[in-house]
């Protein structure tokens, strides 16, 4: 698999720039979530189940011996960013961030943090806390959870936000230096390839630095999973994903960094589609669909180079 060839990922682009592996360190910070506790909803958009993407059991951990135990396991690489990821990792009183924040960066081998958060819970507070971390040197990413910029899908999935919200939250991000990663879900309810394109550009015209995608995952205790296991509710194909990432990779620019171009989970928990288990079928099917359509940036008459040195050149 040789999908860097192809699309200008996250591990390629920090190897380039600090000239060895750089790995994420996932952290659980006992965050809750605004749309679960009754602040704005209750019940959680209608795929969620976090409990299927981190480990909650770390959340009883303090940050420094999160990072440790992560770091061991991370043995291919011997610097780090710290990735705050489950739950919304902003929605706490501003000195509790600071003190997490602050413990992950305290360590030598970490180079900077990632933020997964929602984006109407980043206040004028936390960008300038986070931007504070960018004029020290840290690598900072703001990771905001859109998944769709159609604010009739948002509503049917009880997202309890509008594009709106986004496009302000990621606008005043950078306008401070804070790099935005924005993730994008492909297969949600009665949406079409022509809808996630349209996504895509909204997002991509309100400016961004990075980009996640994943296939919608049917998981136990979601409201999606009422639907499947009733019949309302198909599960993508593995193909048709590929087909949808992989115009979507070919639609951005060069320039955009992919962090993530697929997302797996595991049975019990995962309901459908079952090739989500697998971290390598959806990566080898989006090569297999750019190596015959064109790779990122084609479909904007853009040239993708990559040098297998770890040097990319994309301005040719």
């Amino acid at each position: 698999m040789q999908l860097t060839q192809h699309v200008n990922t996250f591990g390629t682009d920090l190897q380039r720039r600090y000239g060895e592996k750089i790995h994420k360190l996932t952290l659980h910070g006992g965050f809750s979530c605004p749309n679960r506790d009754g602040t704005i909803g209750r019940g959680g958009c209608t795929f969620c189940n976090v409990a299927s993407f981190s480990d909650e059991a770390m959340q009883h951990q303090s940050i420094t011996d999160q990072l440790t135990q992560q770091a061991v396991m991370a043995h291919r690489a011997k610097r780090y960013l710290a990735y705050f990821q489950a739950y919304t990792s902003t929605y706490a009183e501003i000195c509790l961030l600071r003190d997490m924040y602050q413990q992950a960066l305290s360590q030598a081998d970490i180079v900077g943090i990632c933020v997964g958060t929602r984006p109407d819970c980043v206040s004028e507070t936390v960008l300038n806390l986070l931007a504070e971390y960018c004029q020290q040197g840290y690598e900072v990413w703001l990771e905001l959870g859109l998944q769709s910029a159609d604010d009739k899908t948002l509503k049917r999935i009880n997202r309890g936000h509008d594009f709106a919200c986004y496009q302000a939250t990621a606008i005043a991000a950078r306008a401070r230096g804070i790099k935005v990663c924005t993730h994008l879900i492909v297969g949600l309810p009665q949406e079409t390839m022509t809808d996630n394109l349209a996504t895509m550009a909204k997002v991509l015209e309100s400016g961004v630095d990075g980009l996640k995608l994943h296939p919608l995952h049917i998981v136990t205790g979601s409201t999606m999973a009422k639907a499947w296991q009733a019949g309302r509710l198909a599960a993508l194909e593995l193909e048709e994903y590929a087909q949808r990432a992989g115009e979507m990779i070919r639609h951005t620019p060069i320039d955009i960094i992919y962090h993530r171009v697929s997302a797996t989970a595991r049975q019990p928990t995962l309901l459908a589609p079952l090739w989500c288990e697998s971290r390598w079928d959806a990566m080898n099917q989006i090569e297999t669909y750019l190596i015959a359509h064109g790779d990122q940036g084609s479909a904007l008459g853009q040239r993708f180079v990559y040098y297998s040195h770890g040097n990319l050149d994309n301005k040719k």
